[in-house]
């Protein structure tokens, strides 16, 4: 190998503004990940939002883009022609500005060349991959943190060439336990390189009212939830502001901490951490040393002193370690 190494001083670099689909939630020429349980309306929330840029009229709040714009939505676990166009329309998106790639060479993965050349075909403003788990490739394994970052490596820089903004529509499984928790699929790298993280939820006191919550922004303050309501009778439409309907900061509160919890059980799945390194990829991820600390003491998590350093793990009887004790103190 080489010692010769090319380097470029920052002084060479000319700066230029992030360009949004939707401020502060979708950043073009990033990668933004759509999340939450099954059936809460993650495909219904994004379709309504392709079918504002294929129109070229504001976003729910308000937020003004220079669409029209062309959209790949790329889905692979409903029917084409019986449910996804049918959505479109029901959603009032111009058809004609939104695509997909037909799979007659073969099944559609993240590190598929046909992206990149459907993007610049179209000229295209999103791409939505709808569920992300579904277009991966079959050696991929979303606990596998290296993996997982290899392939959303190579799909931020297809974001960024393209200046596309790319969402991952993920799903979230429950675990059977104790307290109910829930546990997300995949590697917390995920979430790591994702430049937002948008989960949706309902609301407890009005299971119609849906919100996207923002729990990661690393490129803009954290917007307001957005609410729209999605119900057998009406169907689905945008809400005023949050602040008119029953989600309180709290429930905002306890949704960070949940996710937290998540990406905790993801680390701590296969067994101990040292907390140093829980510390550094949660930070990674956008979460406060404080918020950490808190989902670690909700889901009881001891700490044990290990080669000198400490180490966080599920506990094998509910009791608070001496340990874990002493280094909430420090």
């Amino acid at each position: 190998m080489s010692g010769t190494v090319s380097l470029c001083r920052y002084s060479a670099v000319t700066e230029r503004e992030v360009e949004w689909l939707w401020f502060p939630y979708i950043p073009c020429g990033k990668l933004t990940v759509l999340q939450g349980d099954p059936g809460e309306g993650k495909s219904t929330f994004i379709i309504n939002v392709t079918a504002l840029l294929t129109r070229g009229e504001p976003m729910p709040d308000g937020y003004r883009s220079r669409g029209p714009y062309r959209v790949v939505y790329q889905c692979a676990e409903d029917d084409i022609a019986d449910t996804v166009k049918p959505r479109l329309i029901a959603a009032g998106a111009d058809c004609d500005r939104v695509s997909f790639i037909q799979e007659d060479d073969g099944a559609i993965t993240v590190d598929d060349d046909r992206i990149e050349a459907a993007i610049r075909s179209e000229g295209a403003k999103m791409l939505v991959l709808d569920p992300f788990q579904a277009f991966l490739p079959q050696d991929a394994d979303m606990q596998n943190a290296q993996k997982m970052r290899a392939i959303l490596r190579r799909l931020s820089m297809i974001a960024a060439k393209t200046k596309c903004a790319v969402v991952l529509v993920g799903h979230m499984n429950k675990s059977v336990g104790g307290k109910n928790l829930y546990r997300g699929l995949g590697s917390i790298d995920i979430a790591a390189i994702a430049r937002s993280v948008l989960m949706v939820e309902r609301d407890q006191d009005e299971p119609h009212i849906r919100y996207v919550i923002p729990i990661k922004s690393s490129l803009a303050p954290e917007g307001p939830a957005v609410a729209f309501s999605l119900d057998a009778h009406h169907g689905f439409s945008w809400l005023e502001p949050r602040e008119n309907y029953s989600i309180q900061e709290s429930e905002l509160c306890t949704s960070k901490c949940k996710r937290t919890e998540l990406m905790l059980q993801r680390l701590l799945c296969d067994g101990e951490m040292e907390s140093k390194e829980v510390f550094n990829r949660m930070e990674i991820a956008g979460v406060s040393r404080r918020t950490v600390q808190k989902a670690k003491k909700n889901l009881n998590i001891e700490a044990i002193r290990m080669n000198g350093a400490w180490y966080w793990r599920f506990p094998s009887s509910p009791e608070t370690s001496e340990e874990e004790m002493e280094e909430d103190d420090d």
